[in-house]
């Protein structure tokens, strides 16, 4: 069963009011990056290729995107609790401006800003501190907790 976006909001500390929806929380965007270099994953480990942090357009905060795949991170700090497991999905503004987000399952345990896939079909412009994706949380039986190589990403 999903949790509601309150017990949600309740894992994730401070949020703005319109970041609360009735099944979720949404995330912000926090940067970008361009992956400049070639990645790996192998048999006995991975390698994250080289990346580039992108800069907002002037002063705005907004960061103009051509077609083509980017990193998007999340400006929230997000705690997935033991007995769940954590899904995140594109808000539908970013489909319906040809854009797609990917995201990997967020297991119990997990804390850290995230990151995501974004597939840019269309120019766009996004603002930073701009919801983006909606986390949802479902209880999930488990045998042990997140305890990975990005346990803790991007916190203070």
């Amino acid at each position: 069963m999903f949790e509601s976006g309150a017990y949600v909001a309740s894992q994730l500390g401070e949020l703005r009011d319109d970041q609360v929806q009735p099944n979720g929380v949404d995330l912000t965007l926090d940067g970008v990056l361009d992956q400049r270099e070639t990645g790996r994953i192998g048999v006995d480990g991975k390698e994250i290729g080289e990346r580039e942090r992108r800069q907002p357009a002037g002063d705005d905060a907004v960061f103009s995107l051509s077609p083509g795949g980017y990193v998007v991170e999340y400006a929230e700090t997000v705690r997935i609790p033991e007995g769940h497991v954590g899904f995140v999905y594109p808000r539908s503004s970013l489909l319906r401006n040809s854009c797609m987000l990917n995201t990997a399952v967020w297991d119990a345990g997990y804390e850290g800003k995230g990151e995501g896939l974004l597939q840019v079909h269309h120019d766009i412009e996004l603002e930073r501190g701009a919801r983006i994706a909606q986390l949802v949380l479902a209880e999930a039986d488990h045998e042990d907790t997140y305890d990975g190589d990005y346990q803790g990403e991007r916190v203070d």
